[in-house]
């Protein structure tokens, strides 16, 4: 099984990182299987996904990030929160990832922020952004406050339980299609023959 872990995380080191890694751990642990992980850090993505706004190209490393996500039969997301809601580096990814990538993908959605407040912004903005793409959402979130990182034991507990619910989703789910990506060149082609 393939699993991609896209973090938003903007410093180095980033609780955002350390939450993501801690979420992988716990999810290749409860896999029957092997588990191939990929980490696409978005923070040094910044550059080409604004790029691929204005463009309308990815460039080399953002086009293999979506590649990532797109091979991946399942996805943890971990965003740190900012004004009641996701980054909006983390959102850019998903703007500029294909519509239908996520479609039917097991999704692991997790947060960091300062204070316990924001913890409903994985219900209210996360949740609702990764249904409208049509991934399958484990149940359980992960919301991590500055203040959890010293109260391990109820963070271990919601890190292992959406651990186990996503490699649950992603032993049930049909194997992820490898699908041939058609150069910009020979898809003109194609349409001139056509004409």
């Amino acid at each position: 099984m393939k699993l991609a872990a896209v973090t938003a995380g903007l410093t180095q080191p980033s609780a955002t990182r350390l939450l993501t890694d801690r979420l992988v751990e716990a999810t290749v642990r409860e896999a029957d299987e092997r588990v191939e992980v990929q980490v696409v850090e978005l923070r040094d993505l910044a550059t080409d996904i604004a790029h691929n706004f204005v463009t309308g190209f990815a460039g080399k490393a953002l086009r293999a990030a979506q590649e990532t996500v797109a091979s991946a039969d399942g996805l943890i997301a971990v965003t740190p929160i900012f004004t009641a809601s996701y980054s909006g580096l983390f959102k850019s990814f998903f703007d500029v990832l294909d519509p239908e990538t996520l479609s039917g993908k097991p999704t692991l959605i997790a947060a960091t922020g300062g204070t316990p407040r924001h913890s409903l912004a994985l219900e209210h903005a996360l949740r609702p952004m990764f249904a409208y793409l049509h991934a399958i959402v484990a149940p359980t979130s992960v919301y991590a406050a500055a203040e959890d990182w010293g109260n391990d034991e109820g963070l271990a507990g919601r890190i292992g339980r959406a651990g186990a619910e996503l490699a649950a989703l992603m032993r049930h789910r049909a194997p992820a299609k490898e699908e041939r990506l058609v150069p910009f060149a020979e898809q003109l082609a194609a349409l001139s023959r056509e004409t």
